[in-house]
């Protein structure tokens, strides 16, 4: 008889202060998280990047979890770089214009490490927010890379798309993105802190200076071409594919007092609760979920399902 591993809830690290000067504090208002400053921009649900892991109750890191439990905790990942990292993130303020390069340039240009394609749940926002996703049709990269000499000319060739609760962005390495200001959000990406800037927006710290920007490298692998559009979750009861990426899916739950199935998983899984209400549930067992709370769901999970009322999103590697 296999061994079946339970879901293991997910303490967060977190990023904040000089690293995310446009974070806020709704990571405790909305989430209650404990955050240890404001602003925090950033918290690291499941996490296995270095020096920011996540950690289960008893406050060991899931890189000592994976190491000591292999495949039965990440099936076809045992042994190999952990693929996926999970966010929540607080943008009080925009965030700089962006892009991040693939697998093949970080691997040749970062010490190995792995590219970054993500995708986006925004969870909450003012009316008419609004996030930069894509560069404006029409312009070529010689004209791209003489407004960045110039900072603010980059903004025209910025396109911009307005963006509601329960909008998902995908976002492909290469993709030229921003998060805008008063968006709350849920982010799935690759395990991978590689981000090259091409404009923070003239900003400056208390002694006056500005963050560093990657220019040349954002330009090497930025696509022009990319010109994506959000899709809307219409809340559906039950289980709705939103994204089937080359990295991860991403399907999106509703229960309204009733119990409904988690689909089998690839690997493992990430679950997180965005509202109060819920409970995770197999056989023998469950969990009361907090809202905002996220569960690491081993490859040897038993079958798994959501009672109660409330929406929770579940993303999961694919690929290979």
């Amino acid at each position: 008889m296999t061994t079946q591993y339970t879901p293991i809830r997910m303490h967060p690290a977190f990023r904040g202060g000089k690293l995310t000067p446009w974070g806020g504090d709704k990571l405790k208002t909305v989430f209650g998280k404990d955050i240890p400053e404001v602003p925090t921009g950033e918290s690291l649900e499941i996490s296995c990047i270095p020096g920011l892991e996540s950690t289960d109750d008893g406050g060991r890191k899931l890189t000592e979890l994976i190491a000591e439990n292999g495949a039965a905790y990440v099936g076809r990942y045992a042994g190999k770089a952990f693929p996926l990292l999970l966010k929540l993130i607080d943008a009080q303020e925009a965030l700089s214009v962006q892009v991040h390069p693939n697998d093949a340039y970080a691997g040749e240009h970062e010490n190995g490490k792995l590219g970054k394609t993500e995708a986006w749940l925004i969870l909450d926002c003012p009316e008419g927010a609004e996030l930069v996703y894509g560069i404006q049709p029409g312009t070529d990269l010689k004209t791209l890379e003489a407004a960045c000499a110039q900072g603010p000319a980059v903004s025209p060739l910025l396109r911009r798309v307005k963006v509601r609760p329960g909008d998902v962005c995908n976002i492909p390495a290469g993709t030229v993105h921003a998060i805008g200001a008063g968006i709350l959000l849920y982010e799935i990406q690759q395990s991978s802190d590689v981000t090259y800037r091409f404009y923070d927006w003239d900003r400056v710290d208390a002694k006056g200076n500005r963050r560093e920007l990657h220019i040349q490298k954002a330009l090497d692998v930025t696509n022009l071409s990319f010109a994506p559009e959000p899709k809307h979750w219409e809340e559906a009861r039950g289980v709705t594919r939103m994204l089937e990426e080359p990295f991860f899916s991403l399907d999106l739950i509703r229960a309204e007092e009733e119990e409904i199935a988690l689909p089998a998983l690839q690997d493992f899984g990430f679950l997180t609760a965005l509202d109060q209400g819920l409970a995770l549930a197999w056989e023998g067992g469950a969990v009361e979920m907090k809202k905002g709370e996220s569960f690491f769901l081993p490859a040897l999970s038993p079958k798994l399902s959501l009672r109660g009322t409330g929406r929770a999103a579940l993303s999961m590697p694919r690929g290979e």
